[in-house]
């Protein structure tokens, strides 16, 4: 149970959020590499059977766990990410609500159903994208006057992974966006999240900047999917090499998310 096996757990399922870790300061590896790692846990968990009830029953597990860890009812379980989750958890008293949000969110990735409605996927959003930012600003020391840039972000953060997840999503036979939805506008939404955050800026400690990191590549995305809804199901949101490098480094020396 190492923070490095959490790292290379990252490195391997998520090299997006382990790029914005590495170019962070190194004191905030051990903070976020766990909170990293299970989040990409609960990400696989509806992908690895073809059975919901048995990917149900995996994120029940984790969701154990993080009710654990928030009350300290149990020792740290003796799992790679279970058991630095754990301690960080009750280091740092990440919210337990927030945690346990982010686990019941990914039950909708264990079926086809598509969402209900628009309101359905923002809620969805909210608790992912939304939380696991939100999350990471307070294992970094963030305050609740922090809560509404570190949410705005993270939501915004999260839909542009949602949308760029789009042609695998329907290759897997899911049906992820609602009947109806006007990618442009939802996207023109998540640039106005990005645009609320960073109106806020000056009540964030540059401190909490590695909890933003990760959402480096958003407001480009959005600003493509605004302008060329096809791209979305095209596959075609994606930066190249030099402008995801350049970007990040941008961003990580300047503090400017």
């Amino acid at each position: 149970m190492s923070i490095d096996a959490c790292a290379s757990l990252v490195e391997r399922g998520d090299p997006d959020r382990f790029l914005a870790v590495m170019a962070s300061p190194a004191w905030t590896r051990e903070l976020l590499f766990p909170l990293f790692a299970f989040n990409l846990e609960l990400a696989r968990a509806p992908w690895v059977t073809k059975e919901p009830m048995v990917a149900e029953m995996r994120l029940q597990w984790w969701r154990d766990v993080v009710d654990e860890a928030a009350s300290g009812t149990a020792p740290p379980r003796a799992h790679e990410v279970a058991g630095p989750l754990c301690t960080l958890v009750r280091d740092a008293g990440l919210p337990g609500e927030v945690l346990a949000r982010l686990v019941e969110a990914r039950r909708w990735d264990c079926w086809t159903e598509p969402f209900a409605d628009r309101a359905a996927l923002a809620a969805y959003l909210e608790d992912t994208g939304g939380g696991l930012t939100l999350l990471a600003g307070h294992a970094l020391g963030a305050t609740e006057a922090a809560d509404p840039a570190l949410r705005a972000h993270g939501w915004a953060a999260g839909l542009a992974g949602f949308l760029r997840a789009v042609p695998e999503l329907k290759a897997r036979g899911r049906r992820p966006l609602p009947e109806g939805t006007d990618v442009a506008e939802l996207a023109r939404e998540g640039l106005a999240r990005i645009a609320a955050a960073r109106a806020l800026r000056r009540q964030v400690p540059k401190d909490l900047t590695p909890a933003f990191l990760p959402g480096w590549q958003a407001a480009a995305i959005l600003s493509r999917a605004a302008a060329d809804p096809a791209a979305v199901d095209e596959g075609r949101l994606g930066l190249s090499e030099f402008a995801r490098r350049g970007r990040l480094l941008w961003q990580a020396t300047t503090g400017r998310w």
